[in-house]
């Protein structure tokens, strides 16, 4: 079910009526049937495998937190290796195979592996899996390092786990923060309600009017790199910077939204990441919880910055290879991660030498002004691989190819070439005009007031009427649903 669909609409009303109908323990089974209910829309049959999930790190958490001594850890690591394995068969498999099978070809042998969806064309990724499987690792781990108490309700633990406005892309909840909400009785308040309503009309006017609307300016152009020239390239890879932003901080803001009008508190995923002065920045700026999770759960158990100099380097750069990896089975999301990952360990370098060599940065405005605009700049650049691996009509391989082909064209290109645009003047002109009003309404007012109810009305009308006229609605999934 999508965030941006009538049946969503409708879905969302009936359950936040309903949650504030019932009282008691009424409640978080309501809230789990409907998340059933919304995670059966997409793919019935792979809620079989989010169950089994569910029963079997709900046993884990309360078999680790009895045990003592080396049981715990293998319990924990039945546990992770579990959840890794599931995540690993249904979206990396068929990546490794064919990999493995074109290195193999190439070398001459006729050894290969069987690709699973050619075996069986029905079987795909399910949705939101490697959202749900790292939220469901946060809380054995938690429990095994004493920071979690294992949850002995099994339909609260299956709700925190399912709970349908961040069951799907996030964000990737900690145990501590959600779980004993579940536990208490929200009562109702106008305020919550007002804040999240308004929360949730901006995060669809993001979605449809602006990723929506670019998307049909970066989307033609990545798919055929080939027959469109530097520029339409380049102005197509600034819209997806802008798209790839807005459709899934669009999605925080519905779930965070939806969550908080039913007295729910969500962690925030974004702010405003394309104001950072550097990469460290950015990557505390974007996917926050993803990032947190990274930090939590690899880089502090391989040592982290405790470890020798270039140890410390190396945990940086496998933790965003991880990330990349986590984001899609593609070469290009590897890259993608790598490239983010070089360019940390390059600014670790870099102020390694400045300090030694006591030189002081310039504080002038101009120059954070130009920090800002370089770090955007590479990360818009990074994105290109992000774009081309998120095409799945590309086979290993051939991602990689069109991804050096658009960067290619990209350093060739003239301003004298013809903008080869799916957009009229009018359309793109009104693109363009979109993102300005978005970096400025997220510079100056990242929150609206809505304590007055007519100031609260008229925003919130007036932002939903413009979402309606102006919105792209042709059922566009949002991009982060696919990992």
């Amino acid at each position: 079910m999508l965030f941006n669909s009538v049946q969503f609409l409708l879905f969302f009303i009936v359950v936040t009526l309903a949650y504030y109908s019932l009282r008691g323990n009424l409640r978080w089974l309501l809230l789990l049937l409907a998340s059933c209910y919304f995670y059966l829309v997409f793919k019935p049959i792979y809620i079989l495998i989010l169950f089994a999930t569910i029963v079997i790190d709900y046993f884990a958490g309360i078999w680790i937190a009895s045990a003592e001594g080396t049981k715990r850890k293998w319990l924990l690591v039945i546990s992770i290796f579990t959840n890794v394995g599931i995540l690993a068969v249904f979206k990396y498999f068929d990546f490794f195979a064919e990999s493995f099978n074109a290195v193999s070809w190439k070398v001459g042998l006729e050894w290969s592996l069987p690709i699973l969806k050619h075996l069986n064309p029905d079987l795909v990724l399910p949705i939101g899996l490697s959202f749900h499987t790292f939220q469901a690792m946060s809380y054995t781990i938690e429990v095994y390092r004493g920071n979690q108490q294992a949850e002995r309700h099994f339909g609260i633990y299956a709700l925190y786990v399912m709970f349908y406005p961040q069951l799907v892309a996030g964000p990737i909840e900690r145990p501590q923060n959600v779980l004993h909400q579940f536990h208490e009785n929200h009562a109702y308040d106008w305020e919550n309600i007002k804040a999240g309503l308004t929360r949730m009309a901006f995060g669809l006017f993001k979605k449809a009017v602006i990723a929506d609307r670019l998307a049909l300016m970066a989307g033609p152009a990545y798919l055929d790199p080939q027959h469109h020239n530097g520029l339409t390239l380049l102005v197509a890879t600034f819209f997806y910077t802008f798209r790839i932003y807005c459709d899934f901080s669009g999605y925080s803001d519905i779930a965070l939204g939806a969550a908080q009008v039913m007295g729910f508190n969500l962690m925030e995923n974004f702010r405003t990441p394309y104001f950072s002065k550097s990469i460290a920045e950015f990557w505390g700026r974007w996917h926050i919880s993803l990032s947190t999770w990274f930090r939590d759960y690899l880089y502090i158990p391989l040592g982290g910055n405790r470890v020798g100099e270039g140890r410390a380097y190396l945990n940086r750069f496998i933790v965003f290879l991880a990330s990349g990896l986590w984001h899609g089975a593609s070469w290009n999301f590897i890259i993608w991660g790598g490239l983010h990952g070089s360019y940390l360990v390059a600014a670790s370098i870099r102020d390694k030498y400045l300090k030694r060599w006591n030189i002081t940065l310039p504080k002038a405005t101009w120059y954070l002004y130009l920090q800002t605009a370089i770090t955007f700049l590479l990360v818009m650049l990074t994105w290109v691989f992000f774009a081309v691996g998120d095409n799945p009509k590309l086979t290993v391989g051939e991602e990689v190819r069109h991804s050096f082909i658009i960067l290619k064209k990209m350093t060739q290109l003239s301003f004298h070439e013809p903008l080869q645009a799916a957009l009229n003047n009018v359309e793109m002109w009104f693109s363009v005009g979109l993102i300005l009003l978005l970096l400025i309404k997220e510079h100056y007012i990242l929150h609206i007031p809505t304590r007055k109810n007519v100031v609260f009305w008229t925003v919130f009308v007036t932002v939903s009427v413009l979402t309606y006229f102006f919105g792209v609605f042709d059922s566009n999934q949002f991009i982060y649903f696919q990992f």
